[in-house]
């Protein structure tokens, strides 16, 4: 009884290799996306250089004198490119301009569809909107009493309100895990929804991490620590009886 008593308080302590695997994993955490992003932005800096540097005249190439490459000089050329052409364009030649251009576009079979792919998508992306995305909710997927975390994109507009005959309904996405940039496009009266209040990223690392890493509450955070979990439903009637 001695020893199983032993063995109940004195857990087995890790082997060597168990804690080099542990030590491992928790740099992988911390290395692995610092590498990452640093990668990322270095090979775009030299993918940028070399093609824009080359288009620049030697006379204001700082190649030319000092006999190197200076990194990053592509990116700065192109950055003042773009904002010179924004700020030509924001005037009534520049507009007159960008349109004859559309317009020429539009005109060529092949072009016009890369042209208006390749804007929509940029606009897409760059288009800054209030109620995109300012909140994450849960919602009763795929069936009644299972619940998966969605984000509310928006009030649901259009003759979409009108065919289902209620104008309470809210489009929402739903994201796939691991990778919460595919999922599908939900509307669901807003009855349905559950508003959380953890934020779009900390919604987004529950979802990417499968569950894995969840957010504190508000209670924890004004705590400064997690509280006990809550006890089974079974414990709870034991707890009460005794």
């Amino acid at each position: 009884m001695a020893r199983k008593r032993r063995r109940l308080f004195n857990p087995k302590k890790p082997s060597l290799f168990q804690r080099a695997r542990s030590n491992f994993l928790t740099g992988l955490v911390i290395v692995a996306p610092v590498s990452l992003t640093i990668w990322v932005i270095w090979a775009s800096i030299n993918f940028i250089d070399a093609r824009v540097v080359p288009l620049v005249p030697d006379v204001y190439n700082p190649a030319t004198y000092l006999g190197k490459n200076i990194a990053g000089f592509g990116v700065i050329i192109f950055l003042l490119f773009t904002a010179i052409v924004g700020a030509l364009t924001k005037g009534i030649a520049g507009r007159q301009f960008i349109k004859w251009g559309e317009s020429l576009f539009d005109r060529t079979p092949v072009v016009r569809s890369i042209y208006t792919a390749v804007k929509q998508i940029i606009e897409t992306i760059l288009q800054q909107s209030a109620s995109s995305f300012q909140q994450a909710c849960l919602i009763e997927y795929p069936r009644r009493g299972l619940w998966a975390v969605a984000f509310i994109s928006t009030e649901t507009g259009g003759e979409l309100p009108d065919k289902l005959g209620r104008d309470d309904m809210v489009s929402v996405f739903l994201p796939t895990t691991p990778n919460p940039t595919s999922g599908f496009l939900l509307f669901v009266p807003r009855g349905d929804v559950i508003v959380l209040d953890m934020s779009i990223e900390e919604a987004a690392k529950l979802v990417i991490s499968a569950g894995l890493v969840t957010p504190p509450t508000t209670a924890e955070i004004a705590a400064g620590k997690r509280p006990a979990p809550p006890q089974p439903a079974v414990a709870r009637k034991r707890s009460a009886a005794r």
